[in-house]
């Protein structure tokens, strides 16, 4: 071992040491490594930062960008409903649900992009659910690195191993070559999170009892759910062609128009009623009764409307579009001594005031005339973009609370359409080769912005960039390790002692080589290492060399054992609240069963 090797292996060890301690965090770590890695003058200053320009690192930033355009579409959100709705409520159906949509979409793209893609939508999952992220994260990036053992483009070491195939003058794996393989793999990764789920950690970003009121207990509290009415405007009606201004049915019948809906190109949509809105044929009014001497069947018989179901539940089925908050009237607030009416509240802020509480209580009957007190917390109902301004802290109104269902809004739900066409091109892309995988991201990238499905500050804010620095910062060491021989001395140690052994043997200790290999070097740049010395084994014992080159490939996919030996787990640590001992505690386990796997199904399947 030289000078070279023994400091490149210290600065590994200490950084090992360091992401097991927790502290500092791992990506103040990799900057350290970073800093580290020139001073010893094994690597350059460029090459220690050559991370930042990798394509896989711009493949995961970009796949933040697309991941989080889903969830501003309500893509990703729809997704996890289905899901959930699927699960029934069962956490052992959900996880399998999870692990099979997971694995399955990975085997056609990246199986980074598909754990950035699907992070938010866990997560929106788990709140729903009121289950802890760390039950359902880790079962998500065991998932993700199983998909790549299912189809010849699902991660690069695959692609690698082929290409060393036929560089040596072999036929390539097929397409689908290395499903039998895969399938297995993923039926035993369930089981297996089915039985250690509670060995999982329980803390996380967004799982635990919700302590945050929601929808339905304020319709509850203020008692509102007999207000509701839903109204369509047919051909004969004779509000038709009127603007609301005009109409002023608060001011003549005593309701409140909390919202629209009315039929776009693709779908209905919600629209916020205004003074300057004309009404039009099919338009259903979503109305809130104010007064209790409102007669909802004259009213409706007098204007030819027809009545609708009503929910029961104060319109809460509508709560991707329509939403409610509580704000305080302050002191000093220019409301006091108004009314709703007077203060043009909706004319100024597009909300309505549904509700009032003075105290502990809230105010009943009509509210058009109740004058406003400091102190008093106002219930404001309206379409969520209104709501978010309401944080922009006035002196008139200060935002008191917002619903759960606030986390869940979708504010570019209308391009939802556009995101799920841009999402689909993207993986055809990739999947057929057309583009390489990190300029397929980023034309996405380019392509929802233009339509409308994210914007510049969402961009910024989607990616999470100690996870980037993370990656970046041990990109290096693989290059280390090579330069100083570390690699070779690995390589020539598996050729030299077991080159004579049985090929099962073989194949068990390639496996634990490229596996081993792998918790330090990426596990594209282990398949690079590995596969020649794969192919060079099964020459020198005169064996067929498809088994071998698939062991190697199937083994740079198991990188379950750390949170740092591949972006899919490191993605997943800081919402699932993990700890690098979880990795080793859990992954480790599972590692040994993908080994026997393999050991025992690839010979069968790929005669030596």
């Amino acid at each position: 071992m030289t000078a070279d090797l023994a400091i490149v292996l210290a600065l590994l060890v200490v950084a090992v040491v360091l992401f097991a301690r927790g502290r500092p965090p791992m990506d103040a770590v990799a900057l350290m490594v970073i800093v580290a890695l020139p001073l010893t003058g094994i690597v350059s200053v460029p090459e220690a930062l050559a991370g930042f320009a990798d394509q896989s690192v711009i493949l995961i930033a970009a796949l933040f960008v697309v991941g989080d355009a889903l969830v501003r579409t309500g893509v990703a959100g729809a997704l996890g409903a289905l899901i959930a709705r699927a699960a029934g409520g069962s956490e052992l159906r959900l996880i399998v649900l999870l692990m099979l949509a997971v694995a399955g979409l990975g085997a056609f793209m990246s199986s980074t992009g598909v754990v950035a893609i699907f992070i938010p939508i866990v997560l929106r999952i788990a709140r729903t659910m009121r289950l802890p992220p760390g039950h359902l994260m880790m079962p998500l990036s065991m998932a993700a690195l199983i998909s790549g053992m299912m189809t010849l483009v699902a991660t690069p070491p695959n692609m690698v191993v082929n290409a060393e195939l036929i560089r040596r003058g072999h036929d390539g794996f097929g397409f689908f070559a290395f499903t039998p393989f895969g399938l297995p793999v993923l039926v035993l990764a369930v089981a297996y999170m089915l039985l250690v789920r509670r060995f999982l950690p329980g803390s996380g970003l967004a799982g635990g009892p919700a302590t945050r009121p929601g929808l339905k207990d304020w319709v509850d509290e203020y008692g509102l759910a007999a207000r509701e009415a839903r109204l369509r405007i047919d051909a004969t009606s004779d509000l038709l062609g009127h603007r609301l201004g005009e109409l002023d049915l608060r001011a003549s019948a005593g309701i409140n128009i909390i919202a629209i809906e009315r039929a776009g190109r693709l779908a209905r949509r919600l629209i916020r009623p205004e003074a300057s809105t004309e009404l039009v044929a099919g338009d259903i009014l979503l109305i809130d009764i104010v007064t209790r001497t409102f007669d909802l069947d004259a009213f409706r018989r007098t204007h030819r409307l027809s009545g609708l179901p009503l929910s029961g539940s104060y319109f809460v089925d509508g709560a991707d579009e329509i939403g409610m908050a509580e704000a305080i009237v302050p002191p000093d607030s220019g409301l006091a001594g108004l009314t709703p009416v007077t203060s043009r509240f909706r004319t100024a802020r597009g909300l309505t005031v549904i509700g009032i509480k003075r105290g502990p209580m809230a105010i009943e009957g009509s509210l058009a005339d109740v004058v406003f007190q400091p102190g008093d917390t106002l219930l404001l109902a309206g379409d969520w973009k209104a709501i978010r301004r309401l944080g922009n802290a006035t002196a008139d109104l200060v935002l008191l609370d917002l619903p759960r269902e606030a986390d869940d809004y979708a504010p570019a739900r209308r391009h939802a359409p556009f995101a799920v066409a841009i999402l689909v091109a993207m993986i055809a892309a990739m999947a057929s080769g057309i583009l390489a995988n990190a300029h397929a991201a980023l034309l996405a990238c380019l392509a929802m912005g233009a339509f409308g499905c994210t914007d510049m500050k969402s961009v910024y804010r989607a990616i999470s960039w100690p996870t980037l620095i993370l990656i970046v910062g041990m990109l290096p060491f693989a290059l280390a390790l090579e330069r100083t021989g570390g690699v070779d001395l690995v390589a020539s140690a598996v050729a030299g002692t077991f080159g004579d052994a049985q090929p099962r043997i073989m194949l068990a200790v390639l496996f634990a080589a490229t596996a081993l290999l792998g918790l330090f070097v990426s596990n594209t740049a282990t398949a690079v290492l590995m596969a020649p010395v794969a192919l060079a084994v099964a020459a020198d014992i005169d064996a067929s060399p498809y088994p071998f080159a698939m062991t190697v490939a199937l083994a740079a996919s198991t990188a379950f054992m750390t949170p740092v030996s591949s972006p899919v787990n490191t993605l997943v640590v800081g919402p699932g609240g993990y700890r690098f001992a979880d990795f080793v505690r859990l992954g480790t386990p599972f590692a040994v069963v993908a080994l026997l796997v393999a050991v025992l199904l690839v010979p069968l399947l790929m005669p030596f």
